[in-house]
């Protein structure tokens, strides 16, 4: 109750003053204490990735507010492989991460430490995505066709990878033996790319914004794309246990932001026309600059980021039944302990079921 002197009524212009500095205090008091009404604090994520465009919704989802729109305070710190990725979320150190599914990550994710609970890019039969190139050299020599791999090289990151994973099944489908394949681990992508280009490697698989400028610079030939041969669910959203167990609404409002930011992704850089071929709209180009900041950020590179812009299912979707299936590949070749099964570790709880890459 308002106070007044000898029982004087409080002028109106008073009472208005009062009551605005008592609203102005009550609003600082409450923005100044954590979770206040007027200003809750925000959840701070950090998330780990590599800069491709495969990991675009993680960028469109920042840049458009979708992570801010769900409470979040979303860090994004950029890896230079695969298995960093894994390994930061198993650890702590970072809370989500996004990356190629391989070997390591299984076996990491088999220990109880990860769990997929959304997907990233997949190879989808027509649709861009990894291409299978041969040197010069190998073409000249009469390495024409996917059938010719027998007594050929190819050069890959390191045993277990995605491109370890994607010529194995490569050879199931087409019926060659892989073993009859010398495959060359050398690290690293660029030295993948030296040894190709220069012929001490015969072929090599490699994601389509690379493999682009190497076709249209006369460096390599093209002989096929993994999804027309071996459709599979490459790469997957994926966060710690503890998350899911601990920190669930903190998982779900993350989801939504990301697959909104999937959606966005899809409908501008996914869509064909009757004919197969990519079509774009006055959508396309906002996205293209946002993913150029992370992808390309000294020189914005906007062929680079259409001929890499992977199929990436717009509701988050992925096919849990793949990831068993390449859990037999990998186990069949020694590469992931027999005890991991998929269903430790595939939550289908956060994004809707029924995706398959064979559908598509």
């Amino acid at each position: 109750m308002l106070s007044t002197r000898s029982g004087a009524r409080p002028s109106r212009r008073s009472l208005l003053k009062t009551i605005g500095l008592c609203g102005a205090a009550l609003a600082a008091l409450a923005s100044g204490l954590p979770g206040g009404a007027v200003a809750a604090e925000k959840t701070k994520v950090t998330v780990a990735a590599l800069a491709f465009v495969s990991s675009s919704p993680l960028f469109i989802a920042k840049d458009r507010g979708y992570y801010e729109a769900e409470g979040l305070d979303v860090d994004i710190q950029i890896f230079r492989a695969a298995q960093p990725v894994a390994v930061a979320i198993a650890s702590g150190d970072a809370d989500f991460g996004v990356t190629a599914f391989t070997a390591g990550f299984y076996n990491l994710a088999g220990k109880g430490a990860l769990k997929v609970i959304a997907g990233q890019s997949a190879e989808i039969a027509g649709q861009d995505g990894s291409a299978i190139l041969v040197s010069n050299k190998a073409w000249d020599e009469g390495f024409r066709s996917v059938d010719d791999f027998p007594g050929h090289s190819l050069a890959m990151t390191q045993t277990g990878s995605s491109f370890h994973y994607m010529i194995g099944r490569t050879a199931e489908a087409r019926g060659f033996d892989l073993s009859k394949v010398d495959l060359k681990p050398l690290q690293a992508v660029p030295n993948m790319i030296a040894a190709l280009k220069s012929g001490q490697v015969d072929a090599m698989i490699i994601v389509p914004h690379i493999a682009k400028g190497l076709v249209d610079s006369g460096a390599a030939k093209m002989i096929g794309r993994v999804a027309d041969i071996a459709p599979y669910q490459l790469g997957g959203l994926f966060t710690s246990t503890r998350n899911v167990t601990e920190h669930r609404d903190m998982v779900e409002r993350f989801v939504r932001a990301y697959v909104k930011a999937a959606a966005d992704y899809n409908a501008t850089l996914n869509q064909n026309d009757a004919k197969g071929e990519r079509v774009y709209g006055p959508d396309t180009q906002p996205v293209v600059d946002i993913i150029n900041k992370y992808v390309y950020p000294e020189k914005p590179n906007d062929a680079g980021v259409k001929a890499g812009a992977m199929y990436i299912e717009p509701a988050g979707r992925f096919d849990a039944a793949d990831i068993a299936d390449q859990l037999r590949w990998y186990k069949q070749h020694d590469l992931v302990d027999a005890d991991v099964e998929a269903a430790s570790f595939v939550d289908t709880s956060f994004v809707p079921g029924g995706f398959s890459v064979q559908a598509k």
